[in-house]
């Protein structure tokens, strides 16, 4: 009975949404207004009704009801394109340009397929004789005129996240034109968003074959092989890009971003002055910048680039956000005070509204209000988790498949083999878990070049999944138990043959890929001289840091406080595993015991890599060398115990955390803090 109400109840709504909608149409705004708002009393939080109840009212020239109707809206739908446009009609009517342009930018980031916000960004960028961004919003401006309906229909409803419906048009569309290289592209992207990065990979690179000269579409192509860490492709097809127009400064930015990728900081820092000389309000290029000089440890530098990017836009939360994550930078009344009203608006991207969030916790931490650091710490994660996948049961599933396929057995049955290389250290564990100290330790040493956090054994690991789609374990552990000797000995190769680009010339290298934990059988098989450290820190102080950061991509099990204590424990069982199958073949280093005992936890480790002693070690904080992890200000000081309980003030908090948690782990004294 229930049901049959639900249905007819959804039927008159689709009735009345029709007839208003049919008198938007109309121009009939008045009629429409009023059957809006019968719709709106039974259905306060239709998106469809509060966006087109805006457009009548602001027709009828009622701004301030316009307003109200929109920010509802924003309140269920703060990515919404449409409605930043919306918005910004509101106020270009009201007279209002600046704030206009404002909301037209929100709205052309957040859906790059609305023509008219395009249009009007043209008109105010010629006017203002900003020539590079008028440039590139004429050229949005001839693609979407291109389109046919159907296509830009479906770009703006894929752009609002409705990704059956774009799928079942677009592929509606492709059947009768199967070449539509745009049409391929949107298709490719709906699969980008599910997870089939596989078939966006194919589509795109097909698109790029029938129009070699359609700069969008190997960007796409470039960014999607970036994300399948195809790195040297990607290079590749930048390097086309910026061939072909060497005008572009987007183009250019995003040679620079994988210059950077490919560790050349300073040559990076070079293309980015030269985009700012040509357009000095590029405040992307500002923060990429100071993305740059961070991580060669020009730390003032850093902070002017950052400076630069949010004076010339106040709500581009990532330059807020990257000074906070410096974990050295103390914000001024000023900037606090902003950064509060931003947060506070109802017509910011989620994205943005992140950032600050978590720029924000640092800050009122460091000035001792913790609760309303956890007020922004809570409210970030909250955004991101609902913005993730992540599921603990699919994780734990996961994990526990090495566990029940990488046994003592099949290390048995598939016996000695791969590339009997003696290079890489692999430094693994959970993030912030003191794996940057020490890689930083250890990279000091005249024997060891440091790195970053390589991504090729995960990429190895998603090419055993074979037909895998996002949230299905695919084939990958069990398909190791298929591997020759020679398909072990090539993966091994292919990995030492893939990360020279990141080495010098020391005899032995580091691989600070945390997530690598997971894959220790497969690292096993294929290079089985391979030494390897986990990097351990103590559950409260761990998990608490990892809740405190955001992320630049990946690490979804740290958005929620029983996520990441589930995900520690699960971290734990695992590892246990590996060193009852693998015995004595993992290197334990807890932070802790770092922090106490620098010089006997140094030598532990080079006794364990068969490397001598070099006082180097000990002052690690005087190597010169990049460091790109949100440490990097802290493992350029010398060891103390700033680090160490930092989850204290915010006990009351954190049930979540410790209800997921091995109480065994834990000390007592800490568990009744909590409790």
């Amino acid at each position: 009975m229930k049901e049959n109400n639900f249905n007819s109840n959804n039927a008159s709504l689709s009735v009345d949404l029709s007839e208003a909608t049919q008198a938007v149409k109309e121009n009939r705004f008045e009629d429409a207004l009023n059957l809006f708002e019968i719709i709106l009393k039974e259905n306060p939080d239709n998106i469809d009704s509060l966006y087109l109840a805006s457009v009548s009212s602001r027709y009828l020239k009622k701004f301030d009801e316009s307003k109200k109707y929109i920010e509802r809206l924003l309140l269920n739908a703060p990515d919404m394109g449409r409605a930043y446009q919306e918005l910004g009609h509101i106020n270009r009517d009201m007279g209002n340009e600046e704030r206009a342009i404002v909301n037209y930018r929100q709205a052309c980031e957040l859906n790059p397929a609305l023509l008219a916000s395009w249009k009007l960004l043209y008109q105010y960028f010629v006017k203002n004789k900003n020539q590079p961004a008028a440039d590139h919003a004429h050229q949005q401006i001839k693609k979407l005129e291109s389109l046919p309906p159907s296509l830009l229909y479906i770009d703006q409803i894929l752009n609002e996240g409705r990704l059956g419906l774009a799928e079942t048009k677009c592929r509606a569309f492709l059947k009768k034109n199967p070449t539509h290289t745009y049409a391929m592209s949107l298709l490719s992207e709906i699969a980008n968003r599910m997870g089939y990065f596989d078939d966006a990979e194919f589509l795109l690179e097909k698109a790029v074959e029938f129009d070699p000269n359609d700069g969008d579409l190997r960007m796409k192509y470039a960014m999607v092989l970036r994300k399948k860490q195809k790195f040297t492709k990607t290079m590749e097809q930048v390097n086309i890009l910026c061939d072909q127009f060497p005008e572009n400064m987007n183009y250019q930015a995003q040679k620079a971003s994988e210059i950077m990728q490919n560790g050349d900081h300073a040559k990076a820092i070079k293309l980015f002055n030269h985009i700012l000389e040509k357009n000095p309000f590029n405040f992307s290029t500002h923060t990429s910048k100071g993305h740059a000089q961070k991580t060669l440890g020009k730390t003032d530098q850093a902070i002017q680039s950052y400076q630069s990017a949010y004076k010339i836009k106040p709500d581009h939360g990532e330059a807020f956000f990257s000074l906070a994550n410096l974990k050295t930078y103390s914000f001024n009344t000023d900037e606090l005070n902003a950064m509060r009203d931003q947060a506070s608006r109802v017509d910011l991207s989620l994205r943005d509204k992140a950032y600050f969030h978590f720029a924000l916790a640092q800050a009122c931490e460091s000035i001792g209000d913790f609760d309303e650091a956890f007020f922004h710490l809570e409210n970030g994660n909250k955004i991101k988790n609902d913005q993730s996948r992540y599921s603990i049961d699919r994780m734990d599933a996961e994990l526990q498949a090495q566990i029940d396929i990488c046994d003592a057995a099949f290390f048995d049955q598939l016996g000695d083999g791969g590339h009997e290389t003696k290079e890489p250290i692999f430094i693994l564990g959970l993030p912030r878990a003191g794996s940057t100290l020490i890689e930083q330790i250890l990279a000091s040493h005249s024997m060891i070049d440091g790195t970053l956090e390589l991504p090729n054994i995960l990429s190895i690991a998603q090419s055993l999944r074979g037909d895998d789609i996002y949230g299905k374990l695919g084939n990958y552990p069990k398909s190791m138990t298929s591997l020759t000797q020679d398909q072990r000995k090539s993966l091994g190769k292919k990995y030492i043959d893939e990360t020279r680009m990141h080495r010098k010339d020391a005899p032995m290298f580091t691989d600070k890929m945390p997530n690598n934990f997971r894959h220790i059988g497969l690292i096993h098989l294929i290079m089985p001289n391979a030494k390897i450290i986990d990097a351990r820190r103590y559950p409260l102080d761990c998990c608490f840091s990892m809740f405190k950061q955001l992320f630049a991509q990946g690490q979804e099990f740290t958005y929620g406080l029983a996520e990441a204590g589930s995900y520690y424990k699960s971290y734990v069982k695992l590892m246990d595993h590996w060193d009852k199958v693998l015995p004595d073949k993992i290197l334990r280093v807890n932070n802790e015991d770092v922090i106490e005992d620098l010089e006997g936890q140094v030598k532990r480790m080079l006794d364990f890599l068969d490397l001598p002693f070099e006082e180097a070690c000990i002052s690690f904080y005087e190597t010169d060398r990049s460091v790109r992890t949100a440490s990097s200000e802290q493992v350029r000081q010398p060891i103390n115990k700033s680090g160490m309980g930092r989850w204290k003030p915010y006990a009351k908090n954190l049930k979540p955390l410790l209800n997921a948690l091995d109480r065994d782990l834990l000390n007592k004294e800490d568990i009744s803090l909590i409790s």
